[in-house]
């Protein structure tokens, strides 16, 4: 059984538009998907869709076997979190310990067992030292690593990644890049929302959406050898795997694969 199903989902902002129209996605247990399309093609949307912040017009969602809607959305919620793309968007508390807290405080966690909680996970993003500090005196990476910190202390099993290396300098996205692929290696689910091929040849799998809809879905070794599909949606390959496309010697072509799909 899929850890994530979501069957024939369709959601519009405005009647006349549909944002979301008949999505079909099936995500197993530790899987790291990458979602992949331009501004506007559905992804953020699909996102807060599977985390309950929008309610699809028609179709199901289904996490864990129990199917998300308002009576189940509290329990759900505790299996799934989310990093948005702007890091300052995401902070409710005063210091780092109270955004920490902020989510087990709803979950009415016990508080001894919170402060324990905040300990190991900030521990556990590196943090740890930060604790006291106010968000406003701590990077971009370092904001985006307490939000980590915060799902994590909810027992979240399943991380999305909604566009949250964008407003990162390349050094600090690198390292959250490692970070998630820490936590993969760990068991979580991974689904990261980004518009950067780069960051998608990454995942296990990729999902090309394009006008909200699913324009491709598939391992990304397989979806990689499909340059169509990236053209279709107006997406460019890697340097690496457009170079290939272009020569003959086998040799040197799968060593540009190898050299792409390094993780």
């Amino acid at each position: 059984m899929s850890l994530i199903e979501v069957k024939d989902v369709s959601f519009s902002y405005i009647e006349e538009k549909q944002s979301l129209k008949n999505i079909n996605i099936k995500i197993n247990k530790g899987d790291w998907i990458a979602i992949l399309g331009h501004n506007g093609s559905g992804k953020s949307t699909l996102a807060k869709i599977l985390v309950g912040l929008l309610e699809p017009k028609s179709g199901t969602i289904t996490i864990d076997g129990i199917e998300l809607n308002q009576e189940t959305a509290y329990d759900l919620r505790k299996k799934i979190g989310i990093v948005f793309q702007n890091p300052d968007n995401q902070f409710v508390g005063v210091t780092v310990r109270d955004d920490i807290a902020f989510g087990m405080e709803n979950l009415c966690v016990p508080r001894k067992e919170m402060l324990e909680r905040i300990t190991y996970y900030s521990n556990k993003v590196g943090m740890l030292k930060y604790l006291d500090k106010q968000p406003s005196n701590l990077s971009g990476g370092q904001k985006q690593r307490v939000a980590i910190a915060g799902i994590l202390a909810m027992r979240s099993e399943i991380l999305i990644f909604d566009e949250a290396t964008s407003m990162l300098d390349p050094f600090t996205r690198n390292d959250l890049i490692d970070y998630i692929k820490l936590l993969n290696k760990e068991g979580f689910t991974i689904i990261m929302i980004t518009h950067d091929v780069n960051e998608a040849v990454l995942a296990d799998k990729i999902l090309i959406m394009n006008q909200g809809q699913i324009s491709a879905f598939d391992e990304t070794r397989n979806l990689l050898k499909n340059k169509e599909a990236f053209e279709q949606c107006h997406l460019e390959l890697p340097v690496a795997l457009n170079v290939a496309s272009k020569i003959e010697n086998k040799a040197i072509k799968d060593k540009l694969w190898e050299y792409t799909l390094m993780k």
